[in-house]
């Protein structure tokens, strides 16, 4: 009989809880932005064909980048989508001020990732520190 080896688990991945959460941050993101509309309906304008596809097709391209957010160029993106949202102050305020919030969002999400990269790099995150010994 041959004695069962003792493996080690795997060091706990902190990227993909990230990726997680920037995908799910996106997806909400995608809502928020899809929730405008009734909103626009009301302007001054009404909803249009422009006001209602811009709405629509970022919704659809945040619901799409939340599936590529493990790229390395996913972050850059997400915050470049901000800007654009930002620009759909001419189409209704509320728009922009969806912009802004969701801007707030990404660049607390992009300094949270430097702080773990900075940790990562360092060796402090709780993955990388070696098991207790019993003693």
């Amino acid at each position: 009989m041959t004695e069962p080896v003792e493996q080690t688990p795997a060091p706990p991945d902190p990227w993909k809880s990230f990726r997680g959460v920037m995908a799910g941050t996106l997806v909400l993101e995608a809502i928020v932005v899809l929730l405008a509309l009734p909103v626009v309906s009301f302007a001054r304008d009404g909803l249009t064909w422009t006001s209602g596809g811009f709405l629509v097709g970022i919704a659809g391209v945040l619901v799409l980048l939340a599936g590529v957010q493990g790229r390395p160029w996913a972050l850059k993106v997400d915050l470049a989508v901000q800007v654009v949202l930002i620009a759909g102050v001419v189409i209704h305020p509320a728009v922009g001020f969806i912009g802004v919030v969701f801007a707030a969002v990404w660049l607390l999400i992009a300094y949270l990732r430097a702080e773990v990269k900075r940790r990562q790099d360092r060796g402090l995150l709780p993955g990388q520190q070696p098991p207790p010994t019993d003693g």
